[in-house]
């Protein structure tokens, strides 16, 4: 059982590589592994490319033959954008199976199908890990809608910005370079339009290499700004609005090739449940929102948060602006808890991670 452990911690961390760049499939890794040895390895590397379990096996060519093959997620069984890969597992003459977790996707069959074609099969190896490596994954896979991270780098005392909105910066270059890795392992970074006015941020991961993510601005009215940074790059935006913005604008800027959504309303502003929604349909899986204390609150009321990542560094701000904008609770009691929350230092700061 020990090695069947060793070898699933290999392929999870083999999936790893792909962090970022399978959506909208999950991060795969597999492991063919004879008498002990590893033969083959592979990770899916794109959507629309090979699956990790047949570049494990070109990998491992004929050594395949009476091999044990290791994947963190069931292979699938059927024809997608790739034929399936319990075909090809069959054909190759591996012997048994080791799988580390369910595929949510209804279609995949593929623990039964190898069952039923006369391998030997195991699955719920490492499980644990092998959700939390794909969570993006399974929540769009169950809902059709993105899952969402909710990143906040405030004070100590719980500000983000100063009385006068000044915010650069508030935590280490160490906490800004995790957080630029996180924006290339997601879909989109969202933020509201105050942010824009306010920062002119790019939004892009240039403390790291690493793909750049599309640019989601709450904007209920259309007042962003024409010259701003995020306008210079126009297929990377998405711009989410209501329909009380004039079709006149909407217009002008779908012709600069600017994505526009038009969500319902809800109090004049954008309804975040319906953004996401119709984010889920553009096949955008995972959504950071860095946004400030107005649309923090508002993604918190309206619950589409799953995840928040809170930066904290060891400074005093006094009187500025708060993290969070007014979520109407009135109790101690009803404050919200995280869940399963984590801490560790990033740099001088300290970051909380926690899902709500």
């Amino acid at each position: 059982m020990i090695s069947h452990k060793k070898y699933m911690d290999l392929a999870i961390k083999l999936a790893e590589r792909g962090k970022g760049l399978t959506s909208p499939n999950p991060m795969v890794g597999c492991i063919v592994v004879k008498r002990g040895r590893v033969v083959g390895k592979g990770f899916h590397k794109k959507a629309g490319t090979e699956h990790a379990e047949i570049l494990a096996l070109n990998d491992a060519g004929k050594k395949a033959i009476n091999s044990t093959l290791y994947v963190n997620i069931e292979p699938c069984s059927h024809w997608g954008r790739t034929p399936p890969c319990t075909e090809r597992i069959v054909e190759s003459g591996v012997r048994e199976i080791i799988i580390g977790m369910k595929d949510p996707n209804p279609l995949v069959e593929g623990f039964r199908e190898l069952k039923f074609r006369g391998l030997k099969t195991k699955i719920g190896i490492l499980e644990k890990e092998a959700k939390k490596l794909n969570e993006v994954f399974i929540k769009y896979m169950k809902t059709k809608r993105p899952f969402v991270t909710l990143k906040v780098a405030m004070s100590v005392d719980g500000k983000i910005a100063t009385s006068t909105g000044d915010s650069k910066y508030i935590t280490s270059k160490e906490a800004r370079t995790y957080v630029h890795q996180l924006r290339s392992d997601v879909d989109a970074v969202m933020v509201g339009l105050n942010t824009v006015l306010r920062d002119n941020p790019e939004l892009t991961p240039r403390l790291v290499k690493g793909k750049d993510p599309m640019k989601i601005v709450v904007d209920s009215k259309l007042k962003i700004p024409k010259n701003c940074h995020l306008m210079k790059d126009p297929a990377k935006l998405i711009i989410a609005t209501t329909n009380k913005a004039p079709k006149s604008l909407i217009k002008k800027l779908q012709q600069k090739g600017i994505n526009v959504i038009v969500t319902k309303s809800k109090n004049g502003m954008v309804e975040l449940h319906d953004l996401m929604k119709q984010l889920g349909k553009h096949e955008i899986t995972s959504v950071m929102i860095e946004g400030g204390s107005q649309l923090n609150s508002s993604a918190i009321k309206e619950g589409v948060v799953d995840k928040a990542l809170i930066f904290t560094a060891p400074k005093i701000i006094g009187n500025g602006i708060g993290a969070i904008g007014s979520l109407g609770i009135k109790k101690i009691n009803k404050a919200i808890n995280l869940k399963n929350p984590l801490t560790r230092k990033i740099g001088k700061d300290l970051l909380i991670e926690g899902y709500l």
